[in-house]
């Protein structure tokens, strides 16, 4: 039997790099899943693919920085099929390379609204459901970075250091009520959002990640899917306020940035 069979899932920032990656797994595990994102071609072309494969899928346009947008991601999803079983928020920027104080504030508002805020909001607007449902799994994309520094982050390091403190108090406190709160941390993971970092700061920035992990490289999107689906799924059942690090052994030891200039 597949392992999120008859269960509907959200995925934001889900047409692309880990959330694609999740959507796809999602609906290969037999859930009904809702991707959601601003990139209308990818979503287009992911649901394509989904429903190609099998899988029961549809896209919504979701911009997570805006509360409109999400309460209709989270009202579309209830209005289709009538209930809510994971909520995955996986939707991010990433605005750094800086020390912080050249940072603006207008780069840290809106990396605090698409990080941060909208796993606030996700949460808001899913939560009625599944405490009325007793049941549900609300997943929130942390990050290595929340765990161990790196020079010109501190802003992504504080959103997603943010993001643990608030799932481990909702797995607190919804727990009575049968909904599982859990993170998933990230390391260096093979995505469209790393590239863009590495054309701004150089190659030398990829080769360095690579010697940070133990593993000796990068992760892959469909790795971090797989703790997902984990987290979704009734073999979850007692896994709650947990943040589970998918970063090959990168926390594991010091942060250590080799010279390759």
């Amino acid at each position: 039997m597949k392992r999120l069979a008859g269960k509907v899932a959200i995925v934001t920032g889900g047409a692309d790099g880990i959330g694609q990656a999740i959507s796809a797994g999602m609906a290969r595990e037999a859930a009904h899943v809702f991707v959601a994102d601003i990139d209308d071609a990818k979503g287009a072309a992911v649901i394509a693919a989904l429903k190609t494969a099998g899988g029961q899928a549809e896209y919504v346009h979701c911009d997570v920085s805006i509360e409109a947008d999400m309460a209709g991601l989270i009202d579309q999803a209830m209005r289709t099929t009538g209930r809510l079983d994971v909520l995955v928020n996986n939707a991010a920027i990433a605005i750094g390379g800086m020390p912080v104080h050249e940072m603006t504030d207008e780069q840290w508002h809106r990396l605090i609204a698409v990080n941060l805020t909208s796993v606030f909001r996700g949460c808001k607007f899913a939560l009625p459901h599944m405490i009325r449902q007793r049941a549900g799994s609300i997943i929130n994309m942390a990050s290595a970075q929340g765990h161990v520094g790196l020079d010109g982050w501190t802003a992504y390091a504080g959103a997603k250091g943010a993001v643990m403190a608030m799932t481990r108090q909702m797995a607190v406190e919804f727990g009575p009520h049968n909904v599982r709160v859990n993170s998933i941390s990230p390391g260096t993971i093979d995505t469209p959002m790393n590239h863009k970092i590495v054309a701004e700061l150089g190659d030398q920035v990829a080769r360095a990640w690579i010697k940070m992990h133990p593993l000796g490289r990068i992760g892959l999107p469909a790795e971090v899917a797989e703790a997902a689906i984990y987290l979704a799924s009734d073999a979850a059942g007692f896994t709650t306020g947990i943040d589970l690090r998918v970063d090959g052994g990168l926390t594991a030891t010091p942060r250590f940035v080799p010279d390759l200039v």
